[in-house]
Order: structure tokens, then sequence, then C-alpha cells
């Protein structure tokens, strides 16, 4: 290793090669950069020992308040949220039900989720023994369907807060009502909604009684670290049922100095001024748009909505477009020097790709657009 240690030396001695994020914050390729705050604050947790349920019974607290919500718990990432809302619907907080898991006979273990809301990550759910009851079609659902599927086996109801899943299906709060009809718990994925800040009590208000959000992703937290906000009652259900505690949920463990960043993240990302936030992702975007826009064949726009949680720079191909596919033209992206990573649209017939800003650090813009836009017109040059 050379005396001076960098995150470019570290991948230099390791033989991988680096990328410029410009599609997000993927996991797969880094999630987003943490905060200074975060740096700073797991290096000072690093000196001291406590014990870890007691911190995490505290900085829960800490975290209810920042979010403005009744109650939550530090979980191992969004993903490891779902899988203590999957325990905690079962379980809750019966000991001996607690340390059975994953296997769950003898109690009710069937979560019902929407056809249309089944989604890549949503196995998790499955991790602690339950299974799902599906109901409804790939594009709607019905109050009445959902209640016809209530049985004696039900532990819970899932409900989904994605990208291009806003109009799928029974709407959250007239999923809640019928939910605490029967008195069962609504468990929600909310991991990449933020921002909008209002979605930290948004769903929660709506009748949610535990809802996943991610750490990392846009609060640039530790990328490994996520929460979970809800009902007093469940949350402390979801705590009984997570690491340090022994079961089923034991590897989903968060240190100490990662309990200690998300606190400093959250701090920072609920005091920060969000239209200005969002003012100067919009500049970045327009830059790009502005660079590309003429190019035959295209349509390129900053959208900032449901689907594209920041602003974001969306390219869509128009009927006359006869160049690579949107895939195609994100891998070129990838494989030349150096490595950009964009986001294509993930659903079975993509019908855009787009740029995100969140990662994006001084002087890529520039590169990124350049690259975009020698592609593009390539592609149309080639015809």
């Amino acid at each position: 290793m050379p005396d001076q240690l960098s995150g470019k030396s570290i991948i230099d001695d390791l033989g991988v090669t680096s990328l410029i994020n410009a599609g997000g914050p993927n996991t797969k390729h880094s999630g987003s950069r943490p905060r200074t705050e975060v740096i700073e604050a797991m290096e000072a947790m690093s000196e001291v020992f406590v014990d870890i349920e007691e911190l995490l019974i505290a900085a829960g607290k800490r975290v209810a308040e920042l979010t403005g919500n009744e109650a939550a718990t530090i979980t191992s990432g969004a993903s490891g949220g779902l899988v203590l809302q999957a325990a905690a619907a079962m379980a809750k907080d019966d000991p001996e039900k607690i340390s059975q898991l994953p296997i769950s006979d003898g109690m009710p273990n069937e979560l019902i989720i929407q056809r249309g809301h089944r989604f890549v990550y949503d196995h998790l759910y499955l991790g602690p023994g339950s299974r799902f009851v599906e109901v409804g079609r790939p594009t709607d659902c019905t109050v009445d369907e959902l209640a016809e599927a209530i049985g004696p086996n039900t532990a819970g109801f899932i409900h989904l807060e994605s990208p291009f899943k806003s109009e799928l299906g029974v709407p959250l709060t007239d999923l809640a009502d019928l939910a605490h009809n029967h008195g069962l718990p609504v468990l929600t994925d909310g991991a990449s909604m933020l921002p909008p800040r209002e979605n930290l009590t948004k769903y929660t208000g709506q009748g949610a009684d535990l809802v996943s959000f991610s750490g990392g992703k846009a609060v640039r937290g530790p990328q490994s670290t996520g929460f979970l906000v809800g009902k007093s009652e469940w949350i402390e259900y979801a705590r009984l049922n997570n690491a340090p505690n022994p079961g089923v949920t034991r590897a989903q463990k968060v240190s100490k100095e990662e309990i200690a960043g998300l606190l400093a993240a959250l701090e920072v990302f609920t005091s920060i001024d969000e239209e200005a936030e969002t003012r100067r992702y919009r500049e970045k975007m327009n830059f790009l748009v502005d660079q590309i826009a003429e190019i035959p064949g295209i349509q390129t726009e900053v959208l900032h909505n449901y689907d594209h949680y920041i602003p974001h720079a969306v390219i869509r191909f128009n009927r006359d477009w006869n160049g690579p596919s949107y895939g195609e033209i994100v891998n070129e992206m990838k494989r030349s020097a150096p490595r950009i990573y964009m986001q294509v649209d993930y659903r079975p017939e993509p019908d855009r790709m787009w740029v995100d800003p969140l990662n994006l650090q001084d002087g890529e813009l520039e590169i990124v657009t350049e690259k975009l836009r020698n592609i593009l017109i390539e592609s149309v040059n080639s015809k």
C-alpha cells in the first residue's frame, strides 16, 4: 500500500476501476457518498464501548424526534427493515415465537400483497418464515379482493411505495382502514422515497404501522444502515426481533459506529433547505439537457416527481430513433474510460434512461455531459 492512503490508492492496489456515479444511489454502484459529519461521527464512536441494546433504544428515540414519528429503530439497511417487519408481524413480542423463526408453524405467517406491489426485493419479507398471499392483477386490485384474502393465518399486509408504482392497486389509506379493522398491521417499504422529506411522516400519517427507509441513498448515512418508523407497539416488536438479540435476524447487525453515522446523517438531512437543494440539482440537470436537446431522435427534459425523487435529466427516444437501445447506450457509457454509470428504466420494456445528480462531484457533470452527447451524436451519424 502507498504511504498516503486514499480511496483511489485502495482500489488501485486491488486492481478495481473507479466509475463516475451518474445513476443515483444504487447499492450495486456503491450507494451514495457519506456526509463529512457521518465519517466524523463514526470515527468518534469508535473510541467508546456501550451496551448495544441501550444504544439502539436511545438512537431510536432520536430518529423518531428527527423524523417526526411516534417511534423508530435502526436496521441493517432498508432491506433489513423488511425482514424485521415480517418477523414482527408474526412473532410480535413472544420470546418463544421469536426464537422459533424462521420456522413459523403454529403462528399466523401469511402476508397479503397486491400483485402490482411485487418487486425485486420482496423476498426479504419471506426471510423469517412468512409466505405471500397474492391478490389482484399486476395493474390493479380492489379492497374487496384484499378483504376476501384475509384468513386465520394472515399476519399482515404489505404495501410498496416505489417509483413507477404510484397508481397500482389500493391506496395506502384504504389498505390501512381494512387492515386495522381486522387488527392487522400494514408493512410498508419506502426505501427509495427520500426526499421529499415530507415522506418521513406521510406514510405513517396514512396508516402504515411500520415503514422502512434507507439510511444510505439520499440521506447519505452509512450505506448498510436503514431505519424503521411507525407506531410504538410495532417498533418495539421489530426491535425485539432484531440484532443484537439471537434469532433469525442476528446477521443483521448494525455497529455502534454505523448507528452514530446514521444519526449524524439524519441530523443534516432533516435540517437542509429542500427548496435550495432541489434548485441546485435542477440547475445541473438543465445544463446537461441544454447540451443534448437538439440531437435528432431524442426527447429530453428535467423531471422531478414521484418517479424521480430529485431532478433528473430524463432521455427518451422518439419514434424515428433507430439507433442503439437504452440499455446499449448505458452499457457504452460504462464500458469506456472514464466509466460512467447511468440509470435505465428497470421495467421489462424500458421507455427512458436518466442521469441522477446526487453523486456527481466537482467536474464530473461536464464529463458525463460530453460523453453522453458524443455517444448520442455518433449513434445518429451511424444510421
